[in-house]
């Protein structure tokens, strides 16, 4: 394959991912993904599909993230630039692969960042689709909120791409919002 498809990567995460709040999670990052890449001008089908797949081992090996993808994902066909850019997310927290390109940069910053906007999202009666880049930022900046959500690395990824966090997160957030009845985001009475 040429690039990562959102076919194959479902595919692929369904040999792995049971549990419906990693699928959830993976869900959110590709659309984040769909967004940057919008954003940069870049290929969304292809960004999505490479967040879809981004926490491919995690359920399995939770102590070991990313020390079980690279093999197997070039094994069933998944090219190694792909392959790369979702090592990449793991910087300086479970791998050495240095995010270098604007989707590596990307999927590192969002994977995080997608988890405040996720729980900032899901208190407010109309969920996602009237979450304000102000209302974000009050929760990025509360250190108790969604606290398992590492706020230094969401830094240092917008630091890499060379926006603020403001920015990133309104990206997301309406990258979210455009699905935000898949992802359980739409307000009151949603799980």
């Amino acid at each position: 394959m040429d690039r990562l498809t959102w076919e194959e990567a479902l595919k692929l995460n369904d040999t792995m991912i049971t549990e419906d709040h990693l699928k959830l999670h993976c869900l959110n990052v590709a659309y984040a993904m769909g967004a940057m890449a919008d954003h940069f001008g870049q290929d969304r089908a292809h960004w999505e599909a490479v967040g879809l797949l981004h926490d491919y081992d995690y359920e399995k090996y939770p102590e070991e993230h990313l020390q079980h993808t690279k093999e197997p994902l070039l094994e069933a066909g998944v090219p190694e630039e792909d392959v790369r850019a979702i090592l990449s997310h793991g910087y300086g927290i479970c791998c050495d692969v240095e995010p270098v390109t604007l989707m590596e940069k990307s999927l590192f910053t969002v994977d995080e960042l997608t988890g405040i906007v996720q729980a900032a999202a899901r208190m407010r009666p109309n969920g996602i689709t009237d979450l304000e880049v102000k209302s974000f930022m009050k929760k990025f900046k509360d250190k108790r909120f969604a606290a398992k959500c590492d706020g230094e690395t969401i830094r240092k990824g917008c630091e890499m791409l060379g926006m603020e966090v403001s920015e990133v997160a309104a990206v997301c957030i309406e990258g979210m919002k455009e699905h935000a009845e898949e992802l359980g985001l739409t307000g009151a009475g949603q799980e």
